[in-house]
């Protein structure tokens, strides 16, 4: 292996290494945010609000593409993220009102 073969893969197995912090840190903040979103869906269970608010969501979408576009981030990604996002919410929430 030649010295610049040696070299690519280090560097290679540092960024999987950061891939992979990245990913768990992912999870675990993905895993925050839908026990905040399950409490929000009791509460508006509880009080008879809808699963869903359509302002909220678009508010937050286009905060989402705002907080993209700082980060260098295609905001077209992080609006269909955020959608995936939302919808399993709402899922919960329609599950907290049955």
């Amino acid at each position: 292996m030649t010295d610049d073969a040696i070299r690519a893969a280090q560097l290679l197995a540092e960024h999987r290494k950061s891939i992979d912090r990245l990913d768990a840190i992912l999870v675990f903040t993905l895993a925050e945010r839908f026990k905040h979103t399950q409490a929000v869906g009791k509460l508006k269970a509880e009080h008879d609000l809808p699963p869903s608010d359509p302002a909220r969501e678009a508010q937050q979408i286009e905060r989402l593409e705002d907080l993209a576009q700082s980060a260098d981030l295609d905001p077209e990604f992080a609006r269909e993220f955020l959608n995936f996002i939302i919808a399993e919410v709402i899922r919960h929430h329609r599950k907290h009102q049955s």
